[in-house]
């Protein structure tokens, strides 16, 4: 069974009642809403707010199978979390709106016919409508592989940020690598692999980059993090060349696994997922890391 809810067009800037009227933390991560978001014995992580801060979307593990929910605000004051899409047979996860708020992405490991046995993870998106949403619908073969595809991101022009291991062959799975595909004349051009200022021969996924194209956060496994997976972040330098990408360090990172970055868009807050709950930090922790 496919859930799909409906909720408000998503416009404008962020207003004052959002992040779910959570005390605003400093330079030090704190866990997000508590009492409403990362509850004691629930596994969430992948959360994304819309551009006018009234929608929170995010994943929540149920019966092995991930799926999205949603806190809308309104009237002034924030909704009890409702799922908008889950399976008893296939995952749903990764949540991202595009640009204007129009689609929401993700990824789902469903056949293409929404049918079948379960494939490999791709990246799908459903459309706003009046009446709803639409059906999933593939990304396409600009961005998805024969392997897996995980959680994408975007810059205000559309350019699509996501990972994949699909040029990987076996032993070497794990060896994620994250990628780039423009958008234009109304589609998803040919992705291009970053380079070696961001990739590795390890894993490299989760990637959020910022709507100017200035900087990108991902999460990284490599052997001289602080655990099983930190956060590393790259600036753009002033010829437009990502710079070598730094761990995140001890302010962020700790030894056990931190992923799914996602910077508010007015600037002001760091979400990302570590053991089961959703965190938050103020950004200002980026421009330390210039």
């Amino acid at each position: 069974m496919l859930i799909l809810a409906m909720t408000a067009v998503t416009r404008g800037q962020p207003a004052e009642s959002m992040y779910l009227n959570q005390p605003r933390p400093g330079l030090v991560a704190q866990v997000f809403a508590p009492d409403k978001v990362s509850l004691k014995g629930q596994y969430e992580y992948g959360s994304v707010f819309s551009n006018d801060g009234k929608e929170f979307y995010y994943a929540v593990i149920v019966n092995k199978k991930p799926q999205i929910r949603l806190s809308t605000l309104k009237n002034g004051k924030w909704t009890e979390p409702a799922v908008i899409l889950a399976s008893d047979r296939y995952e749903y996860n990764d949540p991202f709106l595009s640009p204007d708020g129009t689609k929401l992405f993700f990824i789902s490991d469903r056949s293409l016919d929404g049918q079948g046995d379960k494939k490999d993870f791709d990246i799908w998106y459903i459309d706003r409508r009046k009446d709803g949403w639409s059906e999933p619908v593939n990304a396409g073969r600009a961005i998805n592989s024969d392997k897996n595809e995980y959680y994408m991101s975007f810059t205000a022009d559309g350019t699509m940020y996501y990972s994949s291991n699909g040029a990987t062959k076996p032993p070497n799975e794990q060896n994620y690598d994250i990628y780039a595909s423009r958008f234009s004349s109304g589609g998803f051009q040919r992705s291009q692999k970053l380079g070696s200022s961001i990739n590795s021969e390890q894993y490299e996924a989760d990637v959020f980059v910022s709507p100017d194209e200035k900087y990108l956060i991902f999460c990284g496994e490599r052997s001289d993090g602080f655990g099983k997976g930190d956060l590393f972040i790259s600036f753009k330098d002033e010829k437009g060349a990502w710079q070598k990408a730094k761990n995140m360090g001890k302010e962020i990172n700790t030894d056990q696994y931190e992923f799914c970055p996602f910077v508010s868009s007015d600037g002001k807050y760091l979400f990302f997922s570590r053991s089961g709950d959703i965190y938050w930090v103020s950004a200002d922790i980026i421009n330390t890391l210039r």
